[in-house]
């Protein structure tokens, strides 16, 4: 709606990832360039961790156009399969024919000599798992076994497992130690600082045709920063919400005010809030308590 109102093309701050919109920001440009520099040189399994909403799926996205022709690639978004849902998966996507109820050890032959033809036509198969933390024990078990085979040194299959931290804590299982250790590449992606605020609202500005300067006042990117911590889902989500103030109020820039409504209008923040305000209070009861015993105590005599 408010796209004429502020002479856009497309909408800056949808949640939708594309690859268009990327921001090569320092810490998603230095893991960006570590994946295409470990895929290169054959690494068999790369581990990418970041909190929901630091951009991890777009991050998957534009690894998948950024790989040359030399590489087949199978994609899994955020979906949880088993150990037999994945390999057929991989078997559709590798071209493969598999009956839907064909055992697993005869699907895992089919793959195998898939893999290995692609081996041997000079190609590099990489298997990109996205959300991969939701994934069962059973089918991380499925992935490490399916990147065991090596050919001269060489892995027939590379993994890029990309989840949110609890992937950490579920690697530390003792029935994924072997996995664990097959990770020759491990990326964290950060979130924004103050600096790259700025940097990161230009460019989707820019992106989506905007070529007035700035929308956002100096004072409403402060609140931004501050509701936001600088997660890039919600630095969208609050940005769109203030656009649509702004286009309701008449005005052509998001103030201070505009920014507020929107903040306010965001469960998820005030929930944090919320929590965040409980928590110091049930602090500063805590406190207050253990200070009056000690009282109690230095008057008994006791302390």
């Amino acid at each position: 709606m408010y796209l004429e109102h502020f002479k856009l093309n497309e909408p800056p701050f949808s949640l939708t990832p594309n690859t268009n919109f990327y921001c090569d920001l320092p810490t998603h440009q230095e893991t960006l360039n570590a994946l295409l520099s470990g895929l290169q040189q054959g690494d068999g399994f790369i581990k990418i961790i970041g909190k929901m909403g630091t951009g991890k799926t777009l991050l998957c996205l534009l690894l998948l156009h950024k790989l040359s022709d030399d590489f087949v690639t199978v994609y899994i978004p955020n979906s949880d399969p088993n150990g037999h849902g994945l390999h057929e998966l991989l078997a559709h996507d590798l071209g493969l024919s598999v009956e839907k109820n064909l055992p697993q050890d005869l699907s895992s032959d089919m793959i195998t000599q898939r893999l290995l033809e692609l081996h041997k036509a000079g190609k590099k198969t990489v298997l990109i798992i996205d959300e991969s933390h939701a994934l069962s024990d059973d089918c991380l078990e499925t992935v490490q076994l399916l990147t065991s085979l090596e050919t001269e040194g060489k892995k027939v299959l590379q993994v890029v497992l990309c989840g949110q931290p609890e992937l950490d804590k579920r690697l530390k299982k003792h029935a994924l130690r072997q996995l664990k250790q097959r990770i020759t590449l491990s990326c964290r992606l950060k979130l924004l600082n103050k600096n790259e605020l700025n940097l990161y609202l230009c460019h989707r500005l820019a992106k989506a045709g905007y070529t007035c300067g700035m929308i956002f006042s100096a004072s409403a990117k402060k609140r931004l920063f501050r509701a936001s911590g600088g997660l890039p889902r919600l630095l969208n989500v609050l940005c769109h919400k203030a656009l649509l103030v702004s286009y309701g109020r008449g005005i052509n820039q998001v103030d201070t005010k505009s920014m507020r409504r929107a903040i306010a209008d965001t469960e998820s923040i005030l929930r944090t809030r919320h929590l965040n305000c409980a928590n110091a209070i049930l602090v500063l009861t805590t406190t207050v308590c253990i200070a009056l015993i000690m009282v109690v105590y230095r008057k008994a005599g006791l302390f």
